[in-house]
């Protein structure tokens, strides 16, 4: 696949705008270092206001940075990549279908999309633990699972949770319509998204590489 369709456009926070559900980590934070500068503008020469002051403020630049949710042009094909990240493992089911797995670091926008356009069927919280993402025992791990019925009939998406990603926050509830590359949900820090193509659909990513979510199509004509 030419390198063009799969690498990441420039985020930024002025192109986009705060992913929905960051609020309760990101206002705590941003609150806990604008109280830290403003003490040390007070008092300039206390090193305890600084030493505060500077990792609190590069904290709240991080947390801004995790959870921007920029703009993106969607893409055309039947299946579009849901999330940014790496193409972790490609894997024929039993039922016909293929599994595509796309890890997701810290350093990726974890804001999940539509892999394409339909009705959302189902949408299942499953209790579960919370191994690093990229090991195969997190199958097991806290996930939501999505149904989608589409063009290509039901859709299968999985959002799992990490060893930092202890939440995992829902945009949409069954009955509702998508379009494809529409915003679902968020899982906060390091995770992973699972694609359940259907019987007969080839793959056009391989492991290794990396996709965008609404940019990277991951079935081939």
């Amino acid at each position: 696949m030419p390198h063009s369709q799969t690498s990441a456009p420039r985020d930024s926070l002025l192109k986009g705008r705060l992913a929905r559900g960051a609020s309760p980590w990101l206002l705590p934070t941003v609150a806990t270092a604008a109280l830290s500068v403003a003490r040390s503008l007070r008092s300039p020469r206390s090193r305890t206001a600084t030493a505060v002051a500077v990792p609190a403020t590069a904290l709240a630049a991080g947390m801004l940075w995790f959870f921007r949710d920029p703009e993106r042009t969607i893409a055309t094909g039947r299946v579009i990549s849901p999330a940014d990240g790496v193409v972790q493992s490609i894997m024929p089911w039993q039922d016909g279908r293929t599994r595509v797995a796309i890890f997701m670091s810290p350093l990726n926008v974890h804001v999940n999309r539509a892999p394409l356009a339909g009705t959302i069927t189902s949408v299942e919280h499953v209790p579960g633990g919370f191994i690093p993402a990229f090991n195969k025992e997190s199958e097991d791990n806290e996930r939501v699972v999505w149904h989608f019925d589409t063009e290509l009939g039901d859709i299968e998406l999985v959002q799992i949770a990490g060893t930092v990603a202890r939440r995992i926050v829902p945009y949409l509830t069954p009955g509702a319509k998508v379009e494809q590359g529409e915003r679902i949900g968020l899982i906060r820090f390091g995770s992973r998204v699972d694609v359940y193509l259907p019987p007969g659909v080839d793959t056009a990513v391989e492991v290794g590489q990396k996709t965008v979510a609404g940019v990277t199509r991951l079935d081939r004509d």
